[in-house]
């Protein structure tokens, strides 16, 4: 039985109305997380605020970019968020070898993007609490400060699209479903 019904212009609440406008203006479309989301117009404002900064605002680059989002996305197991950010990755012209490696859970191309990958699973295992080790190899591949937090950013806005994602069962929208996920250790 499903509770969240995807929303639009007009069947949303009105704080949602152009939050829901800003989505379609974006995206040329309004994507089915965005149309469940706006049930809550905190929750969609909240997360576009968190992409934008992410996307926009950060220190990484494309790929590294790619690269905490999606592995955050394999290790939450969504099912929508996976074929959207292959699609975002591919719109960034992110290598596809970086992205198979991420979609598959294989070694990524290049040793930084490899840390990249682990510090943020860490960060995302551990809720947070990481050892020196991990902080330290972080480090030593050339990342500061500034990307420590900003992975946290990243985590945050994940876990607002993954988690809505499990509890509504988004369907992955039409432009996306050619990059169909399947988990590869069958969570």
């Amino acid at each position: 039985m499903k509770h969240f019904p995807k929303l639009d212009a007009d069947t949303a609440p009105a704080e949602s109305q152009p939050l829901i406008a800003a989505s379609q203006k974006a995206f040329g479309r309004l994507p089915g997380l965005h149309a469940v989301m706006s049930a809550s117009p905190a929750l969609l404002e909240g997360y576009q605020v968190l992409h934008r900064l992410f996307a926009e605002s950060t220190a990484f680059d494309a790929e590294e970019k790619t690269v905490v989002w999606q592995t955050i996305n394999v290790e939450h197991a969504c099912h929508y968020c996976v074929p959207a950010h292959t699609g975002i990755a591919k719109m960034m012209k992110v290598d596809d070898a970086i992205t198979d490696a991420l979609r598959d859970e294989t070694p990524l191309p290049t040793e930084k993007l490899e840390v990249l990958r682990s510090f943020t699973l860490a960060m995302l295992r551990g809720r947070g609490h990481v050892s020196e080790a991990e902080m330290q190899a972080f480090f030593d591949a050339g990342y500061s400060d500034r990307h420590v937090l900003e992975v946290i950013l990243g985590l945050s806005q994940k876990v607002m699209s993954n988690y809505t994602n499990h509890v509504a069962d988004t369907p992955v929208d039409a432009p996306m479903q050619k990059f169909a996920w399947t988990p590869v250790s069958g969570r």
